[in-house]
């Protein structure tokens, strides 16, 4: 199924004993009567290319003087009717009444005219114009410059003029050029040059792009993406980042949108309907393809699990076969997956915090401030809050240690008698020593009845050696334990061998060793075929636990390649319960740590009801370590920003405390 050439990739092809006139019969027999026969009309549509379609529509005319439009706009009523007559449109003529209702009423649908002026190419946007024109007799950039603004604006419109270069000849001198011209237009400089990133994101061969992309990791570190995430905003920042993901891939892009539209709560239908008319006849096979190697299941599941009626048989038939039923094989999915692996494998994304030393401390300012707080009646709160959360973890010992020497008391003990509850645990939390913080939390998860196994894997699948010897020192401190002992007495089976494993903080340093990356990815993959469930489990962990990171996404990289699955997709389909838990969270906290904290963070919150500790634990332990990633990671995931999350799911001092710990509305 590889993209050869220019294949067609389309899943609608032209129907075979084509007679328009015999469609249009048919067509009005299904809508005359009382009722309809809706069957009988999205077969036929859904089985026609857009040319015959068309043909249809003319002969419909010929044959009864009606609009065929008009009618079926008459009979079809909800989705179903928006999706039906969008596929009686020409591409160009569906694009362009896709952007007037964006733009026409009240508020204007960014989302729609980003999503169609960033993917498509010059000949389409030349079509579209035209269109636009011809359906309205309205100038389609006049229009949109009067419904937008800003540097957003000024992107669409040179999106709009459909002259991106096409050569596919790139000169590596210019290559260098525009690295160097968007590196100092945006990170290098005070304030940003939108103007350099719209000139260039703007105009540039898609082929050129792709190599400004790769030499811009290589040379700065920092993936384009994470660049634009810091330096622009608003729908101009949305904007750019969807250019981006087109240069990349139109269809990983598309396949993105498509489960973003179809995850979680209610379905987004006119983003859904727009992607499946607008490419089922350019590269539906190529995004399906993607969808199935990013999600781990077809987009034809998502489909039927999230649609019903002759809705959903319509869309079904658009998307045009399921890519899980015959354990398909996809060339082309596993090498955007191996692709990604490249990519995060030379990224050095630098991580952030959102809590940060503040300038000229005075502790012994913050020590009587405090003091004053929880002194008389009544406690003050909001100075407690806003002075802990906007000091360093080091800075707040030294308020302890001041207020201790100034006042003969202790910061802790009084604390806990002022505050009490969520606000408390929070505090008291970010009051302590990010070991002694972590060794706190292991030891609440194994006390009392049951054991909270999901706290410890957090824990100790997350920490770099360092961190988890210091926790080890802290937890032996406290409580005149080992750490070790305690796993031991407190878990069993092949949990207790990983989370063991994990606390002896040996995980090696080192760089990649292909060979043995290779070697640790046949084994994997060896164990998979073998019935021997405990060898399956022995083998992982002794890989996933000892390995260093960079070592670990090579060997990751190398089982997509022998067996065209992710590691993650296979330990979720091998195994269950805790063990599956553990291995996961280290799988995905190399791939990408902060966006393993956004899912957990994005879990503590949704549905009924909110789990307080582990939002706390979270906010607590990484304020000063990513932070700053797992809230772009978050955007990025769910469409909504940490801080919105946060606030439409907790209240009071709490809530306070934990936007001050967020940093800020993305």
């Amino acid at each position: 199924m590889a993209n050869t050439g220019n294949r067609y990739r389309g899943s609608i092809t032209d129907y075979a004993d084509f007679d328009a006139n015999q469609d249009a019969e048919a067509l009005y027999t299904a809508m005359k009567g009382f009722g309809s026969d809706k069957e009988a009309i999205l077969e036929l549509i859904t089985s026609r290319s857009n040319k015959q379609r068309q043909e249809i529509c003319q002969s419909y005319k010929s044959l009864y003087g009606k609009d065929l439009i008009d009618n079926l706009k008459s009979e079809l009523m909800g989705k179903f009717e928006r999706l039906i007559v969008g596929l009686m449109r020409p591409l160009a003529y569906f694009d362009a009444k896709e952007i007037k209702d964006a733009i026409s009423g009240i508020g204007t649908d960014e989302k729609c005219l980003i999503e169609i002026l960033a993917s498509r190419t010059n000949q389409q946007i030349h079509e579209l114009v035209e269109a636009y024109k011809d359906a309205y007799e309205r100038n389609l950039e006049e229009d949109i410059v009067a419904d937008t603004s800003g540097h957003f604006k000024k992107m669409l419109v040179v999106l709009l003029q459909g002259t991106r270069e096409e050569d596919d000849v790139v000169s590596e001198d210019l290559v260098a050029q525009d690295v160097k011209d968007l590196y100092e237009a945006g990170e290098m400089k005070w304030g940003t040059d939108e103007a350099q990133f719209i000139y260039i994101l703007g105009n540039r061969s898609k082929q050129h792009l792709r190599l400004v992309f790769d030499e811009y990791l290589k040379t700065t570190g920092i993936p384009i993406e994470a660049s634009i995430r810091g330096e622009l905003s608003g729908d101009f920042e949305k904007l750019m980042l969807a250019v981006v993901k087109c240069i990349r891939s139109t269809a990983e892009y598309f396949a993105e949108r498509l489960f973003k539209a179809m995850k979680g709560l209610g379905t987004r239908d006119n983003t859904l309907i727009r992607i499946m008319v607008s490419r089922s006849e350019l590269d539906m096979l190529d995004i399906r393809e993607v969808f199935r190697t990013k999600y781990e299941k077809s987009l034809y599941s998502m489909i039927k699990n999230d649609t019903s009626g002759e809705y959903k048989k319509a869309l079904l038939k658009l998307c045009g076969g399921d890519d899980d039923a015959a354990g398909q094989f996809f060339p082309e999915a596993a090498k955007v997956a191996y692709q990604m692996w490249e990519l995060s494998a030379v990224a050095r994304v630098e991580l952030k915090g959102t809590v940060r030393p503040i300038p000229n401390f005075d502790p012994e300012a913050d020590a009587k401030a405090l003091r004053k707080a929880m002194k008389g009646l009544g406690t003050d709160e909001d100075t407690i809050i806003d002075i802990i959360t906007h000091r360093s973890n080091d800075q707040r010992q030294q308020i302890r240690q001041t207020f201790k020497s100034h006042f003969g008391r202790d910061l802790m003990a009084d604390l806990k008698s002022e505050i009490s509850g969520n606000l408390a645990r929070l505090i008291l939390g970010l009051m302590m020593p990010p070991a002694h913080y972590d060794a706190k939390q292991l030891k609440k998860a194994m006390e009392g009845a049951g054991t909270d196994e999901q706290a410890l894997i957090e824990i100790l699948a997350t920490r770099n050696n360092q961190e988890i010897r210091a926790i080890n020192e802290a937890y032996q401190e406290d409580y005149h334990k080992s750490l070790e002992d305690d796993l031991t007495s407190d878990t069993s089976g092949h949990l207790k061998r990983i989370l063991v494993s994990l606390a002896t903080g040996n995980r090696d340093e080192g760089p990649e060793n292909s060979d043995q990356a290779r070697e640790d990815a046949q084994e994997i993959a060896d164990t998979t075929t073998s019935s021997d469930k405990p060898s399956l489990e022995t083998r992982f962990m002794s890989i996933l636990c000892s390995r260093s990171y960079q070592h670990l996404r090579r060997v990751f990289q190398e089982f997509i390649k022998m067996t065209n699955h992710d590691v993650e997709h296979t330990i979720k389909k091998e195994m269950s319960g805790d063990v599956r838990d553990a291995l996961v969270a280290i799988v995905q906290s190399v791939k990408n740590k902060p966006l393993f904290f956004a899912d957990k963070l994005y879990k503590s919150m949704k549905g009924a009801g909110t789990d307080e500790k582990t939002l706390t634990r979270i906010m607590v332990s990484r304020s000063e370590t990513d932070l700053l990633n797992i809230r772009r990671e978050f955007i990025e995931k769910y469409d909504k920003s940490l801080h919105h999350v946060i606030e439409s799911d907790n209240s009071g001092d709490f809530l306070k405390a934990l936007l001050a710990l967020c940093g800020g509305e993305d």
